[in-house]
This record gives structure tokens, C-alpha cells and sequence, in this order.
């Protein structure tokens, strides 16, 4: 199966493609853009995030994402999973004030409101000056210090403020019983070697979750399929139908 190669192949190239994307990830330009009454790039990022959640769940962080790419690289050196404790809570607590605060810049800011979506970039490329790059590497250490210290992925789980966009898109789907791309299974041919908890690359607990729910869905599986590339007996399949999931 080469579906894992070029997988992460493509997460590569979203990493080296981010000094010209970054902008369009961005917390800070969506809040300078509605300050302006501006929509901005980053507006329809996330906006599109959470419409394409409701159909796809977060693949986008299994296949496209460049700090995905960043974290993967990591993972050869420190490959253990990262604990699913409090700290996941994090990201929700950033992401509530994230929205606080662009509500609260639309609202106080001024102008007609209108589109530019390459706001704050060079013709489309988000970094092209040195305050620029000092931006940019400042990024690329806070999100390789979660997972170099806590394992797997830290930084998805912790800290990442696009996450939550794609989690209540997930849950809104799953509300409308919108048909969703996600792992099924068929708990009885499967054998507990946990093949597919060593390659996932979340560090989740996919062979207990095949055992109680007969798939393996929560909100921080990336529908990347390593665990089904990896299952010996073809326990895992991705589906695409309306599910409920935990």
C-alpha cells in the first residue's frame, strides 16, 4: 500500500510550502483583518475548515496540514504517544478567546466591509521580509517543542487553534447525519497485535476503541489511515456513510 508514503510526502511539501502560506493559517491576520472590517485569507481557511469537517472530519490534519509535516518529522526522534489528559483542553481554551477577540475587533473596528484575501502578503507569499521570517521561526519552534517534550503530535493535541473548527464541523455533521469519511471496523477478526496503535500517528488507543465501539473514531483521530495500511488481518477500512461516534 503506497497510500503512507505519499501521505506524508504531501505533508512535506504543505511544510516547505509554509514561509508562503503561513499568513493564511494565521490567529493574528484574521484579528488585524476585522479590525479593518477586512476578510481576510485566513478567514476563509478556517471557514472552509469547518465546512469541509462536516463531510472529511479532520483529514486535513492527517494529509495536508504543515505543522502536521513539521510533527511527523519529529517523530523520529522522540515517537512515543503524547498523553490524553488535561492538557488537550488547552487548545479549546486558546481557540474561545481566539473568537472573543475577533468578535470583539469586528466590532470595534471601523470601515466598509470587504474581501482581500491576500491581505498582509507579497503578491500571495506570507513571508518575503525579515521581521517576516523572525515570525516564522518563532512558529515553527512552538509547534516542535510539544512534541519533541510530550511525544506524538503534542502540538495537535495541546495547542493547535485550528483543531477546534474542525471538531465542531465533525460533531455538526454527525448532528445533520451528514455521511463522513472515518475508520469502520470488524472487531471480530482482530487479533490485539496493536499494529495499529504503534503507527498511528496520534498516539490513540485504536485497538480498544475497535474492541468497545467496533470503529475507531473520536475527535482527535486524523482519518490519516496508517492503522488501516498497517492492520495484518484487514480489520480497518476507511467508510463513508453517517455514524454515530464517541
Amino acid at each position: 500500500m503506497k497510500r503512507q508514503p505519499i501521505r506524508k510526502l504531501v505533508l512535506l511539501v504543505s511544510l516547505l510550502l509554509f514561509p508562503v502560506t503561513m499568513w493564511y493559517f494565521s490567529p493574528a491576520i484574521i484579528i488585524m483583518g476585522m479590525a479593518e472590517h477586512i476578510l481576510t485569507g485566513s478567514f476563509f481557511v478556517f471557514l472552509l475548515m469547518l465546512i469541509l469537517s462536516m463531510f472529511l472530519g479532520r483529514s486535513f490534519c492527517g494529509y495536508l496540514c504543515p505543522a502536521g509535516g513539521l510533527q511527523e518529522c519529529v517523530a523520529g526522534v522522540n515517537g512515543k504517544p503524547a498523553k490524553q489528559g488535561k492538557r488537550r483542553a488547552i487548545k479549546y481554551v486558546i481557540w474561545t478567546v481566539w473568537i472573543a477577540v475577533i468578535v470583539i475587533s469586528f466590532i470595534s473596528g471601523e470601515g466598509t466591509l470587504h474581501v482581500d484575501v491576500f491581505y498582509m502578503t507579497d503578491h500571495g507569499v506570507s513571508v518575503t521580509e525579515i521581521a517576516n521570517y523572525l515570525v516564522y521561526y518563532a512558529v515553527i519552534l512552538l509547534l516542535i517543542l510539544p512534541p519533541l517534550i510530550y511525544g506524538r503530535r503534542a502540538a495537535c493535541h495541546y495547542i493547535c487553534w485550528m483543531v477546534p473548527f474542525m471538531v465542531i464541523g465533525e460533531k455538526i455533521g454527525q448532528m445533520l447525519h451528514i455521511p463522513q469519511l472515518h475508520v469502520s471496523a470488524d472487531n471480530r477478526k482482530c487479533i490485539s497485535c496493536k499494529k495499529c496503535e504503534t503507527v498511528c500517528p496520534m498516539g490513540l488507543r485504536v485497538e480498544q476503541m475497535i474492541r468497545e465501539n467496533n470503529h475507531c473514531q473520536c475527535s482527535d483521530c486524523i482519518q490519516c489511515g496508517a492503522c488501516v495500511d498497517s492492520c495484518p488481518k484487514n480489520v480497518l477500512s476507511y467508510s463513508w456513510k453517517a455514524e454515530r461516534r464517541v
